[in-house]
């Protein structure tokens, strides 16, 4: 419905090094904070056009969107990071470039919201990802809003044991023989002063990352002062928000509207 463009991080092609930006419809004024969508998928599948549809409903209120794949096989998570921090890096410059105020907000699910959140609450190299590529190494995410979020990357009771097998394979060794690696993957041990607002949003039917978990990171957020949120969605499904057709797609949309504005209001 409304241009947009794909960049491409590497010549030759690198397959999924690359991220699309959507303009604001036209004539609709360009809001001052711009979103930066990173797709789940279990680490090993997905694709950045899944988000098409609701960057256009953003394009509608004025956001500026950017959408990343990166890299599904032959790496680790750690590169995957560093594929995310790219695209995102990019993407500041292009804002930059058009002198847009450049505060941004970034959107991930599932997988996409565990790499979302590394980028986020970490600074770049800090989990041991390559960061010499970036231009803006010190640029801050103001706000995130992440649904199916893991509280960290280290086995759980009742876990299934096919997607522990997948997260050991992302890390790049078995839990057994280097459980650092996990910590490192762990969202849990970066929460701290200087992370941005989270709105976590979580599924009722969610049977993958515990919703519960991160909870509790909201609740250590508020008592850092900082504005996170935590809301569950009735009757919705792991990775649910996807379109706009149900009621709570539609609600989950106001509600992130309302976040991203500084007007959203929830107990956690």
């Amino acid at each position: 419905m409304y241009p947009f463009q794909s960049y491409y991080l590497d010549c030759p092609l690198i397959k999924g090094r690359a991220f699309d930006v959507f303009e604001p419809a036209p004539g609709v004024p360009v809001q001052d904070i711009a979103i930066f969508f990173v797709h789940g998928g279990g680490w090993t599948a997905g694709s950045r056009t899944g988000f098409h549809p609701l960057m256009e409903a953003f394009g509608k209120l004025g956001y500026i969107t950017a959408t990343a794949d990166y890299r599904l096989s032959g790496v680790t998570a750690f590169e995957q990071l560093a594929d995310i921090r790219k695209s995102f890096d990019c993407f500041v410059d292009i804002l930059k470039k058009r002198n847009h105020p450049c505060r941004i907000a970034v959107r991930g699910s599932s997988a996409g919201a565990h790499l979302a959140s590394l980028m986020v609450c970490a600074k770049p190299g800090e989990l041991g990802e390559k960061n010499d590529e970036l231009k803006y190494p010190d640029f801050r995410v103001e706000k995130a809003f992440l649904q199916a979020t893991p509280y960290d990357f280290k086995p759980w009771e009742a876990m299934m044991p096919q997607f522990w097998k997948q997260m050991q394979a992302i890390a790049g060794a078995s839990y057994e023989k280097d459980p650092e690696r996990f910590e490192r993957l762990s969202l849990s041990n970066i929460i701290r002063e200087d992370n941005p607002q989270i709105f976590f949003m979580e599924a009722g039917f969610e049977y993958i990352f515990p919703s519960d978990l991160t909870l509790k990171i909201a609740r250590q957020h508020r008592q850092m002062n900082i504005k996170s949120h935590w809301k569950v969605y009735d009757r919705m499904e792991h990775g649910f928000f996807y379109e706009l057709k149900r009621q709570m797609q539609l609600q989950a949309f106001d509600d992130i509207c309302a976040f991203l504005q500084d007007k959203l209001v929830t107990e956690f």
